[in-house]
């Protein structure tokens, strides 16, 4: 099963600028492999074909009619079912939002549109988007692409799997914890986090707190970059919103990798992580290092770092759901209502701790990469777990507390405030996809990528390192289940 659903984004808006491919042609070939396949991977939670149809054929009129195209023109965009979309149901897998039809756009879906983008269809994820795992009340279990009883990760996963297996070249996630990275390290797809504000977020709830940003991913970095282009906007109505990077508006460039410093930890000094996993990523650091100037193994000082995290996630439980909790007691499944009756265990004397040391080790954190370039480390510290699972029942041996406690490598990241991303590479010694995270400095969003694009290009073609793909074909003759 191949045809114009797998190629780039890259190449596909080439096609599409050079008149040789019609965006209601290739909307019709996305369709096509959501019926074929969506059955047994329920990755797409609702399609607004009508709606679709329509901008495909307005798109092909200002192809032919020799119009100006934006940068995203008639290219069909997934997007986590997180994101409010005019028209279109927005529930956040909960049955409390079952019915839940915006009348507007949130603004990154809005630039989106004004970028040419075709917005066709909405991704599974965990009930409000809380999760590690992609399963929810409303629509069940999204699984993994190379096994149907593992997870494919989340809380993004429905727009993860999406791009793994074609049904759209282009998907837009959120992230908190690890929400963009964990579903792209499990289904070999690219998961990056900007700097809160690159992407706006004038709907957070907790403006102040930017743990949760909306970020894009794709099968590769160069379409990674450009759907950044057409989602990325600088709007008042996000407390986090900066001025922004300028390179980021222009074609992306590889890296010079050959000068670049670069710091390596398996686990950042406190994360738990499986045996297995600590000797993939040993490996993959020796097959990488050549290409760098100089490569450390050194870890960040992150004591603390884990409860700091813990109290903090807390407050933005309480800011976030406080009042719909009580207005409805009940209406939130077994992930909300835990966090929430968890918060609630801290005093303000511990917020008041957390938010002081989350200070130190941010500080701690500049210095660290004061004689570096980027950090790299895994991704995930676990293996997909059975999908009907909320989270691993253990780690290395030592139980599992919640959801989160094993995301120690995403959610210490995400504390920092640094862009990161995770990239394919390869398979595990299980066979599963493997991803490294990459962070990049304080507000360095472009030359991030650009690292990241340069490193995907030394290893596109090294048969350990590419990027893995799930057998379309055996998908397809799975059946329905869903």
């Amino acid at each position: 099963m191949s045809d114009i659903a797998d190629l780039s984004a890259v190449e596909l808006r080439r096609l599409i600028g050079a008149k040789s491919l019609s965006p209601v042609e290739l909307l019709d070939a996305c369709l096509t492999r959501i019926d074929a396949l969506n059955g047994v991977l329920n990755a797409v939670v609702t399609i607004d074909e009508a709606r679709a149809r329509k901008a495909a054929k307005k798109a092909e009129s200002a192809v032919l009619a020799g119009d100006v195209l934006g940068p995203l023109h008639g290219l069909p965009v997934g997007l986590k079912d997180n994101y409010t979309t005019a028209g279109i149901r927005t529930t956040w897998g909960s049955p409390a939002m079952a019915d839940n039809v915006p009348e507007a756009d949130e603004e990154s879906v809005a630039n989106i549109k004004r970028a040419g983008g075709t917005i066709f269809c909405k991704t599974n994820l965990p009930e409000l988007s809380a999760g590690g795992n992609t399963t929810n009340p409303l629509f069940g279990a999204t699984p993994s692409p190379w096994d149907l009883e593992l997870t494919c990760g989340g809380s993004s996963g429905g727009s993860a799997v999406g791009l793994a297996t074609g049904m759209f070249p282009l998907a837009m996630g959120t992230d908190n914890a690890g929400s963009l990275r964990i579903p792209g390290a499990f289904n070999g797809v690219v998961g990056f986090r900007p700097t809160a504000g690159v992407v706006p977020a004038s709907l957070r709830p907790v403006g102040a707190i930017p743990f949760s940003v909306p970020g894009p991913m794709a099968r590769d970095v160069a379409d990674t970059w450009l759907l950044l282009q057409g989602a990325m906007a600088r709007t008042s109505m996000d407390p986090c919103a900066g001025h922004g990077d300028a390179a980021l508006g222009r074609p992306i460039a590889p890296a010079d990798l050959s000068r670049l410093r670069v710091a390596v930890t398996t686990d950042q000094g406190f994360a738990p992580i499986e045996p297995g996993l600590r000797k993939v990523f040993a490996d993959r650091v020796k097959r990488i290092a050549p290409l760098f100037a100089d490569v450390r193994a050194t870890d960040p000082d992150f004591e603390g770092l884990d409860r700091a995290y813990d109290i903090m996630r807390g407050v933005l439980f309480i800011g976030t759901y406080r009042e719909r909790d009580a207005e409805q007691p009940g209406r939130f499944g077994p992930l909300v209502t835990g966090n929430l009756e968890k918060a609630r265990r801290f005093s303000i004397d511990d917020a008041g701790w957390a938010f002081a040391h989350q200070t130190s080790l941010y500080r701690a954190f500049q210095d660290y990469f004061a004689d570096i370039d980027v950090l790299i480390c895994p991704t995930m510290g676990v293996y997909p777990w059975p999908k009907d699972q909320m989270f691993p029942a253990e780690v290395d041996g030592r139980k599992v507390e919640g959801y989160f406690d094993y995301v120690a490598l995403t959610y210490s990241i995400t504390l920092m405030g640094h862009p990161c991303l995770s990239i394919p590479c390869g398979v595990d010694d299980r066979g599963l996809p493997f991803g490294l995270q990459i962070v990049g400095p304080r507000n360095g969003d472009a030359g991030l990528l650009r690292i990241a694009h340069a490193l995907e290009l030394a290893l596109a073609g090294d048969p350990v390192c590419g990027r893995a793909r799930p057998d379309l074909e055996i998908l397809a003759r799975t059946g329905a289940k869903f």
